[in-house]
């Protein structure tokens, strides 16, 4: 099956919360909402995404709504294998650091929006963090000049991750 982007898992999870039109998703991933904050869309790449999601069966029309001022609007839902899909995504930890700001925000927030636990996500995380600093640290006592001062980089901003996820785990207990 086709990979999805960043934005194809929020239209996606949006349509798993509640079946909706794409001006609909598009409000929810504007800078000011909550899912938006973390990852903003325009509304033509929710469109696209909607499209792409159609394509590979993930998503399907369930309903056409008049338009207020416009033209008719699709209601979209997921499909068996769309719901299946999100949620083994929302189960798997990220295995970059660069990927922590906005997919591991992403799908921490799509667990809070269904009611489900972060904590379990967050240890997971933990331990796939947990070897990055075991692998920066053993490359760090042999290295030098800028290499040394980008694994001091890596090692701080690792270090951060790891706070925050005790922190997120703190939280729920």
């Amino acid at each position: 099956m086709g990979a999805l982007s960043l934005t194809d898992w929020l239209v996606l999870a949006l349509l798993c919360e509640q079946p909706r039109h794409g001006f609909a998703v598009a409000r929810e991933l504007a800078p000011d909402n909550e899912l938006g904050s973390i990852w903003t869309v325009r509304r033509s790449l929710v469109y696209r995404s909607i499209d792409h999601l159609l394509d590979l069966g993930l998503i399907e029309a369930r309903a056409v709504e008049p338009g207020i001022k416009g033209p008719h609007r699709t209601v979209m839902e997921p499909t068996r294998a769309g719901r299946a899909r999100l949620h083994r995504w929302i189960e798997q930890p990220v295995e970059h650091p660069r990927d922590v700001r906005s997919v591991l925000l992403a799908k921490l927030a799509v667990r809070s929006r269904r009611g489900l636990p972060l904590a379990p996500l967050a240890q997971q995380q933990r331990a796939v963090f947990e070897r990055v600093r075991e692998g920066i640290q053993a490359k760090l006592s042999h290295s030098e000049g800028i290499a040394r001062l980008t694994l001091q980089w890596r090692a701080a901003a690792n270090e951060a991750i790891v706070s925050f996820l005790d922190d997120v785990v703190a939280d729920e207990a």
